[in-house]
Parts: C-alpha cells; structure tokens; sequence
C-alpha cells in the first residue's frame, strides 16, 4: 500500500475514532469529574506508550527541543482540553460542536501559513467554508434554541472557552510540526500525554471536589468502558494517527477530521439512542462530508 493511502486510510480511522469517543466520554463524565477523567486518561495512556517504545529503544529528545516539546504539551493537553472542558459545561452541545470543529480547520490553516508550515490554496479554504456551512446546518438550530436570556453570561464565558481552546489546539499542532520531522509520533504522543496528564491530575486534585473520591475507583462498568475506549482509542491510538497525519498529510488536511467526526457521533446517535434525523440534519452531514472531501483529495504537492 502506497504512503498517499495509507494515509487515507488512517484519515477515516482517526474520524471512526474521534467521532465514536463522545459516547465514551458521556459515559465517564456522568461519574467522574471532568479533570480527573481526562487527566488519568492521559497518564495510562502515555505510560503504556513509553513502555512499549523503551522495549524496542529508549526515547530520547535533544535539550534544544525540549522548551517547543513543554509549551506544545502544556497548550494541546493542559490548556486546550481545560479549557475545553470548563467551557462545554457551560454552554450547549450544538454551540460548542460549531465553535470547536469549525474553528479547527480555520485556525491550522491560518497558523500553518503564518509559520510556514502550509502554502496557500483555494481550495482548502473552500473545503473550510464548505465544512462549516454543514456544521451550521447539523447544529445551528440545536445552538440557537438553547441561548436563554436569563443564561448568557455563563453561556458566553463557556463559548469564549470552546473557542479558545480550539485555536490554541490548532497553533500548537503546527508548532509541533518541527517536532515530527525529527521524532516518532509515538514517542511525542507518549511523552505528551502523560507529562500534560499529570498536571491535569494535580489541577484536578486542587480544584474538583470529587477528585479525591474518584481515585477508589468505584466508578461502574459504563465509565470505566468508557475510560477504557478514551485510553486505548482515544489516545494511544487516534492521537498518534493525528500526529503522524500532522507531519504526513499537512496540516489543513489532517483537520479535516473536525468536520467527518460530527457526522460518525450523529450517526452512532441514531443506532445507538434512537435519535431521529432531520432532512436539513442529513444535508448538513452530506455537505460536512463533501467539504472534507475536497480538501483532503488536494494534490500531494500542495499539502
């Protein structure tokens, strides 16, 4: 199988994934508290990474490059999914789906050319308009239904979150590019996740009231399925697929995922909850679907 689809072929799996962990986080975040959980995640996670990687070769990063491997892990997995998650609390699913897949794309292409590491093209920026049009379609009538007067202070605090989380995701994607030409996405995936999952666990401790109960373990077998498939899918495998994409696929391309994992949570919705679908919903998905399409069919040469 040839690089260009294989690449493809980890594209979809990466949606398959990301798009299926709403279930499982749903499911842990209805016993654990929101820190603790992805916090421990990263940390089993990155454990079991390094693990495998030192029994094959010891991993080992230069000095030069470790202040760009600190500020990366501390802006994607400490602030981005903090405040990823303080943000969601306080504002509805619909309003944070369009604010944080639709902000993605936008963000890496824009930081991808500002540092050079993605030239322009027509193209994908169309494919970016194209996604969020669908976005607005699946989840603007959830969005604008669920702003209440009494509620929008709180609501605009969570949507400022949502949206600043995305954006700092997308720069601190790019800024690891340099990182990939010159490490495994393995050994950064492993190092990242259990590095930037401590401090959420130590923020966790200070801050969640729950925190201290949850480390019996007590949880149920819903959320520790759910933290199962967030550990093994989630991040030890979709999130070194992510990398290797960033480095591989180029940046705009590897965030098309934001627009096909919508459309996967939304079908998993209707065969797992019953959940019924619109037509406006379905041309919404058609249309989200497209927009990765176009993008991700771009010549090799222009990634």
């Amino acid at each position: 199988m040839s690089g260009q689809r294989l690449n493809l072929l980890l594209f979809w799996l990466l949606c398959l994934i990301w798009g299926s962990t709403w279930i499982a986080t749903k499911a842990g975040l209805e016993v654990l508290p929101p820190l603790f959980m992805a916090g421990t995640r990263f940390v089993a996670a990155g454990a079991i990474l390094l693990a495998l990687r030192a029994r094959s070769r010891p991993w080992r990063f230069d000095r030069a490059d470790l202040p760009r491997l600190t500020l990366v892990t501390a802006l994607i997995v400490v602030l981005c999914y903090g405040g990823l998650f303080w943000g969601a609390a306080r504002v509805d699913s619909g309003t944070a789906a369009v604010l944080n897949m639709g902000l993605i794309p936008i963000a890496l292409h824009g930081f991808g050319m500002m540092l050079s590491e993605e030239a322009a093209s027509r193209r994908k920026l169309l494919g970016i308009i194209v996604g969020i049009l669908g976005l607005s379609i699946l989840f603007g009538p959830t969005a604008a239904s669920a702003w209440e007067p009494g509620g929008r202070q709180q609501a605009l605090a969570g949507a400022a979150a949502v949206a600043l989380s995305s954006i700092v995701y997308a720069a601190a994607s790019v800024l690891m590019r340099p990182l990939l030409r010159r490490y495994e996405p393995v050994d950064l995936s492993g190092v990242m996740n259990a590095a930037g999952g401590i401090v959420l666990l130590v923020v966790s401790l200070a801050v969640e009231p729950g925190a201290a109960v949850a480390w019996r373990g007590g949880w149920g077998a819903l959320a520790w399925g759910g933290w199962l498939f967030l550990v093994f899918g989630g991040s030890l495998v979709a999130y070194t697929i992510y990398l290797r994409l960033l480095r591989d696929f180029g940046v705009t391309r590897a965030g098309m995922y934001a627009f096909v994992s919508p459309v996967v949570a939304v079908l998993l919705g209707v065969f797992v909850r019953d959940e019924r679908l619109s037509p406006l919903e379905c041309a919404g998905m058609v249309i989200l679907l497209g927009a990765a399409w176009l993008t991700i069919s771009v010549d090799r040469r222009s990634a």
